[in-house]
């Protein structure tokens, strides 16, 4: 009994292709050349886009991005996020992106939704 249910689980699972990588060796490898690349353009896109952060507060709002997706455990999605991040640095690198565009990343959300179950009966959204 229990070994048809395991073949009847085996057969459910289906092996899927990786997108880059194969393992989450790898993977970690593509996210911090990612995070390197971003840190070595910092300088550049501080002065091309003329925006009104300087560099450290620039590289502390990178490392607040890439830890905002530090639970991801996935490796397809962890590549999606890598692939994801490489568009958008080569986008703000060939300057196909406005200083507005750059700002949005500073930008504060002005009324946080909730997160807890009260608070969201609260404010009527749940």
């Amino acid at each position: 009994m229990a070994s048809t249910a395991g073949t009847v689980i085996k057969s459910g699972v289906k092996q899927v292709r990786p997108l880059l990588s194969v393992d989450n060796a790898e993977a970690r490898k593509r996210v911090l050349n990612l995070y390197k690349a971003w840190y070595r353009q910092v300088p550049y896109i501080v002065l091309e886009y003329d925006i009104p952060k300087n560099e450290s507060q620039c590289r502390a709002k990178l490392r607040e991005e890439f830890e905002k997706h530090r639970h991801a455990k996935d490796v397809r999605v962890i590549d999606m996020l890598v692939v994801k991040g490489q568009m958008e640095l080569v986008e703000t690198v060939k300057r196909w992106k406005q200083k507005g565009h750059v700002m949005n990343y500073f930008r504060t959300p002005i009324n946080p939704k909730p997160n807890d179950f009260l608070s969201k009966f609260i404010a009527g959204s749940a």
